[in-house]
């Protein structure tokens, strides 16, 4: 199919942040050249939908009844898109012009699931560039980092500035809800894409702004609340998704060591996510036994360390 008729749906999470949409939604819609833009808002208090709908009166809002936390929130909004490609941009990220163009592209090439944007992440008035990330399998243990931006593969595609195939999103089942409210599902989604044979792809062309201070969770949840989500939904990202009978034992042999180094060292959040990740087995042996069937390369096949 010729890139510029692929159909485009821009979907964008939200909770709360009317002020963000104020700030940077004509922008996104300025420059997505007539893509169908759909809200998908996580039951705001904020008069969120009340705005949209009497100032975009265009955009397809899509509220919730309870939250959903990210995940969910993004699930919705996708089911409600037409485009053949999603593209998922955070209530506090402005697209800059043209950038659309190169990031489709990249699916001329049947195999290609995702392609991230080159972020602009303003962090303490200072842009750094980010959206390439790499990943690596190291003493049983997932270790993600940012990557370079002068390569175009990348092991993961940011949920908050990225562009996904449709068909192949509902393949996945879409985001994995275990993640809820935040953090690791959109490295979880690329993983089990990669896993499945498909391709994550960086496309440094495509610029965004992403202004990472004015954003939700710092917000509304502490340092703590999030390094213990995070810890958390690690563990069930290896539980649910490895299946190589070395990593599996390897991550095994090292977990008790890590668990030991973090009482020594006093992080109990660790100590805290992993007991909550405990109390998660059931519903992340379910999803692995759902989700194994797609996989067609193994983990340490996976790796990106440059």
């Amino acid at each position: 199919m010729n890139t510029q008729h692929r159909s485009v749906s821009i979907v964008i999470p939200n909770w709360n942040g009317v002020y963000l949409m104020e700030k940077h939604l004509k922008a996104v819609i300025a420059v997505s050249q007539g893509a169908q833009v759909v809200i998908s808002d996580d039951m705001s208090s904020d008069g969120s939908v009340a705005y949209l709908k009497k100032n975009f009166p265009n955009v397809v809002v899509v509220p919730s009844l309870k939250r959903q936390g990210f995940a969910g929130n993004v699930n919705a909004g996708v089911a409600k898109a037409t485009g053949e490609i999603v593209i998922l941009l955070n209530t506090d990220v402005e697209p800059e012009k043209g950038y659309l163009e190169p990031l489709l592209h990249h699916f001329d090439d049947d195999t290609v699931f995702a392609v991230g944007c080159l972020e602009k992440s303003w962090e303490s008035g200072k842009s750094i560039l980010r959206g390439r990330g790499l990943a690596h399998w190291y003493r049983g243990f997932y270790v993600h980092s940012r990557g370079e931006v002068d390569k175009t593969d990348t092991a993961w595609v940011s949920g908050g500035s990225g562009a996904f195939r449709r068909e192949m999103w509902k393949k996945l089942g879409g985001m994995d809800t275990l993640y809820n409210p935040f953090y690791w599902e959109d490295i979880d989604l690329s993983y089990r894409a990669r896993k499945a044979g498909w391709q994550t792809v960086f496309e440094p062309k495509s610029i965004v702004n992403h202004y990472h201070e004015e954003g939700k969770i710092k917000r509304e949840f502490t340092p703590q609340d999030v390094k213990r989500i995070v810890y958390r939904n690690q563990f069930m990202f290896i539980w649910k998704n490895v299946t190589d009978i070395s990593l599996i034992l390897e991550h095994a042999f090292w977990t008790p060591i890590r668990l030991l180094q973090a009482i020594v060292r006093q992080d109990f959040l660790m100590i805290q996510g992993y007991v909550w990740a405990i109390s998660k087995l059931p519903r992340v042996y379910m999803h692995k036994t759902i989700q194994k069937s797609m996989y067609k390369k193994k983990d340490l096949d996976l790796d990106s360390k440059n």
